[in-house]
């Protein structure tokens, strides 16, 4: 299936891994937003929850819906798994990709979304990593 991704962090136009991995391969690229959703971070990149013990009433992750050109989809795919320390299936991902539905100008769209795995979950929990304020990250300077 050959869903966008809603990026929200170093993938996201203009950052690092954004160069990196996505630049000169997107079709469209379109401001995106996830309700119910929340930003934590450790230092130089976020984690998406939508864990409820995690909201707080409101809550609303921004970030871009970014479309990968089909040509180049089987190989971004896999990329972007192995940046986000995800493996399908697998019990000790750094994130999780599921699909869900973003907010968009143009209505909702079902995208891939990397959300925070067990043990980032656990950091979050146990306080040792900040709320991104306002759901929209902003790397220091020389971390995006």
């Amino acid at each position: 299936m050959q869903l966008p991704f809603f990026v929200y962090g170093t993938l996201k136009p203009g950052g690092l891994n954004y160069a990196r991995y996505l630049a000169g391969l997107t079709v469209e690229e379109l401001p995106a937003s996830l309700p119910g959703a929340a930003l934590f971070s450790p230092g130089p990149f976020p984690f998406l929850t939508t864990e409820p013990d995690l909201l707080l009433p409101g809550d609303v992750a921004g970030g871009t819906l970014i479309t990968v050109a089909p040509g180049h989809y089987p190989a971004t795919l896999p990329a972007l798994d192995r940046l986000e320390g995800f493996t399908p299936g697998g019990t000790r991902n750094l994130y999780e990709r599921l699909a869900l539905d973003v907010a968009t100008a143009q209505g909702p769209r079902r995208a891939w979304v990397y959300v925070a795995g067990e043990r980032a979950l656990r950091l979050i929990r146990a306080g040792r990593m900040r709320r991104v304020d306002g759901g929209v990250w902003l790397a220091a300077p020389g971390l995006s």
